[in-house]
């Protein structure tokens, strides 16, 4: 058992694990520790609680680096983990394992960030902006492939797939109402320290502010508006800065682009200057790859921000989001 497990099922009291070795970041809250136990569904909301609980929350993921979160499935022992801790933070319809553990865990504090802020379903941005394929990222590959090839089971496929987009912590102004949600959430269930979880709240949106503000200077000219990525995780980004992601699979990393997708990218990258495919840490980059190759494209990383490996760049939320900026800088010809 890795030092990381031992540490998590030690701070929430689950077994007697002590031969194995400690964190040492605090007890367990059901054992009478002064720390404040909370279960994360992956990373954005572990980043969220460390930020926001600082130096009096233990906190917990159920999804570990390098897993992707979309089909994580949950162990007896995460969810005994779960039934044990003070608070979940979790984003309904990610993860529908940690959905429905959630809802039979019994904790008293539930916060769902879905709740905090107005998702959207970006298959329909496309009207807005008058360009055919424009913001579709809420559509599956198969979608695509109906619209050009009358396909009747992409057009089915299509239907399942269409929802709202969860990626909501890739905008940093959406990532920030979070953020204030999560931090009332805290204030509420542990009045104790409800002084110092504001402090930290007010310290975290200033720094969203900041980035959003870094973004906003950093991509408002460029030579191109549209960038092309793996999987449909950008919407929210590519809205609030004026851009439009296209993406070879749908929301879904594991969904397959249809011949007709592929086709329609490699003609979509010559009308408007596309210069760079990006691939991500977690999924396979092979498609990606094969497009660029193809089409005669760059290929980079964009990171959805989706879990911390050592293969990402940078160390935290901040630190990858900023390389993300300089990598869509690049892409596009920021001037």
């Amino acid at each position: 058992m890795s030092g990381t497990a031992v540490a998590a099922v030690t701070a929430l009291g689950i077994g007697a694990l002590s031969a194995c070795g400690s964190s040492g970041s605090g007890g367990t809250a059901q054992g009478g520790s002064d720390k404040f136990d909370v279960v994360a569904s992956f990373y954005p909301m572990q980043f969220l609680a460390e930020q926001i609980g600082g130096e009096h929350v233990n906190v917990t993921s159920l999804t570990q680096p390098g897993q992707e979160p979309h089909d994580l499935e949950l162990s007896t022992k995460q969810t005994a983990e779960l039934g044990e801790a003070d608070a979940v933070l979790y984003l309904k319809s990610l993860q529908p394992a940690v959905d429905e553990a959630v809802a039979q865990s019994g904790v008293k504090t539930q916060v769902d960030a879905a709740t905090l802020t107005e998702l959207e379903d970006h298959g329909d941005v496309s009207h807005d902006h008058g360009h055919e394929h424009e913001g579709e990222e809420g559509h599956s590959a198969e979608e695509h492939a109906d619209e050009h090839s009358a396909d009747e089971h992409a057009d089915e496929h299509a239907e399942d797939e269409h929802a709202l987009d969860p990626h909501v912590w890739l905008d940093p102004v959406k990532y920030a109402q979070i953020a204030e949600g999560v931090a009332q959430a805290f204030e509420k269930a542990d009045p104790d320290n409800a002084a110092d979880y504001r402090k930290n709240a007010e310290a975290l949106a200033g720094k969203l502010d900041e980035l959003n503000t870094r973004f906003e200077d950093g991509l408002k000219n460029t030579a191109s508006r549209t960038f092309f990525t793996n999987h449909a995780a950008f919407g929210y980004l590519a809205e609030r800065y004026g851009l439009t992601q296209e993406a070879i699979s749908g929301v879904d990393p594991d969904s397959e682009p249809s011949p007709a997708r592929i086709k329609e990218l490699q003609e979509e990258a010559k009308a408007d200057g596309v210069t760079t495919v990006f691939y991500e840490t977690l999924v396979s980059d092979k498609t990606a790859k094969t497009l660029a190759k193809d089409a005669g494209l760059r290929t980079d990383v964009l990171d959805p921000l989706e879990g911390i490996t050592d293969r990402s760049k940078g160390d935290d939320y901040f630190e990858v989001m900023e390389s993300n900026l300089k990598a869509l800088q690049t892409a596009l010809g920021a001037k």
